[in-house]
């Protein structure tokens, strides 16, 4: 329902703005830039939109591979002593847990989409463990928090996205979104833990935590003394390096996998059948991008975003502080209320910007680091009847907040 307010204003408040503009400064520009903008922004979302077909093809193709293969299971349960901390009220062995970790890993691949159908699932399974049907249980908050924290280890959309606009190179905010993403998820838990008490001291946290800190200190370790240009070829590397090598891992697990007759799964076929999804999942998302980015430029069109933007700038600019991300602000902004409606405003920034500047980086960042947590919330506790979301919103907002201020501070490591 906010996503509804906010295109209407964005048309009327465009118009309103352009008109004023037209009868007091005499500006007979602004109208017809608003109308042009129009269709050039239909058109931009259609090509974007239909130029992530390819990429949602190969990666629901490749997650098909790991469900066939039983590896999506493996993983889920080397995680299970981990999942059990996570979830106490669930019982060991309960179908929640594999629906969970499936959500999760779809997620992980920046694969939204998919992961809502999974999701949803997750969230019946749960329901049916819940002593109070109207009232979020702890391992529901806890299951939301870990979706809207965002954690994304590959940003497939994203990539797809800054591919079709043109990026020298779209993997380049891998490493940087991955930092992010964990930033993110950390603070979220930490809020549940802290409302749930759940103890975080146990030694299946303690060695997530330690595994993730030895990473991120591997990581800068690795990148300390480089330059600019060297760091980005060092996490070029890195990037397909993860890249392929998960690809393979999936391919691989299924070659070796043998039904009950001894016989070797066809990979091949399993991937096509799961890559026949990447098409609709595409296509699905052409009108919400066109809705957004239409709006988006008669907004910007009639220059109120720009004066916005230069308000706050001029604000930042007062206590001191570089202000060159101000820019982004509008997905920033509009990231926690509508998923469709930040990618809108990350498509219009690398469009008005380049896909390679600082903010075309810096956009892509923020669409990533945390997911839309009140679309998250609506959706998900919607779908299972539930009114009192207790601790959820608080804990989502706060693991948005750490992402976007570590989106901002890493992207000035990485791309200023």
């Amino acid at each position: 329902m906010a996503l509804n307010y906010i295109w209407i204003a964005l048309f009327v408040i465009g118009v309103l703005v352009g008109v004023i503009r037209l009868l007091f400064v005499g500006d007979t520009e602004a109208l017809p830039a608003m109308m042009d903008s129009t269709f050039e922004m239909s058109k931009m979302a259609f090509e974007m939109t239909l130029g992530l077909t390819g990429t949602l093809t190969l990666w629901m193709g490749i997650l098909k591979i790991g469900e066939d293969s039983g590896l999506v299971n493996k993983l889920a349960k080397g995680l299970s002593p981990l999942l059990t901390k996570l979830f106490p009220e669930i019982p060991k062995g309960h179908p929640a847990l594999g629906s969970i970790f499936m959500n999760m890993a779809a997620n992980m691949l920046g694969l939204d989409n998919a992961a809502t159908p999974v999701g949803l699932k997750a969230m019946q399974e749960l329901q049916t463990i819940n002593p109070k049907k109207d009232t979020a249980s702890n391992s529901m908050i806890t299951f939301l928090v870990l979706n809207t924290s965002g954690l994304t280890i590959i940003p497939v959309s994203i990539m797809a996205y800054r591919a079709r606009a043109g990026a020298v190179d779209p993997t380049d905010i891998f490493i940087p979104l991955l930092l992010t993403t964990i930033c993110s998820t950390v603070v979220g838990l930490i809020a549940v833990s802290i409302y749930q008490k759940i103890n975080l001291f146990q030694k299946a946290f303690l060695i997530m935590f330690g595994i993730i800190g030895a990473l991120v200190g591997g990581l800068f370790w690795a990148i300390h003394g480089m330059t600019n240009e060297e760091t980005q070829h060092f996490c070029r590397l890195l990037t397909s390096f993860l890249i392929l090598g998960a690809i393979l891992t999936f391919i691989l697990s299924g070659f070796f996998t043998k039904d009950e007759n001894g016989e070797r799964m066809n990979v091949y076929n399993s991937f096509i059948e799961g890559a026949k999804g990447g098409f609709g999942v595409a296509v699905s998302l052409i009108p919400y991008c066109v809705a957004i980015l239409a709006a988006i430029g008669v907004f910007r069109a009639s220059g109120s975003l720009d004066m916005i933007q230069d308000a706050i700038k001029w604000v930042v600019e007062l206590f001191g502080v570089n202000s060159d991300w101000v820019g982004a602000v509008p997905v920033a902004v509009m990231k926690p209320l509508n998923g469709s409606g930040a990618r809108g405003m990350m498509l219009e920034c690398m469009a008005t910007n380049g896909p390679d500047s600082f903010l075309g980086h810096l956009a892509s960042v923020l669409q990533g680091c945390t997911d839309t947590t009140f679309y998250i919330l609506a959706i998900y506790f919607g779908s299972v009847g539930i009114k009192k979301y207790r601790h959820s919103v608080a804990c989502g907002l706060m693991a948005d907040f750490a992402g976007m201020v570590a989106a901002v501070l890493i992207s000035y490591f990485f791309f200023h």
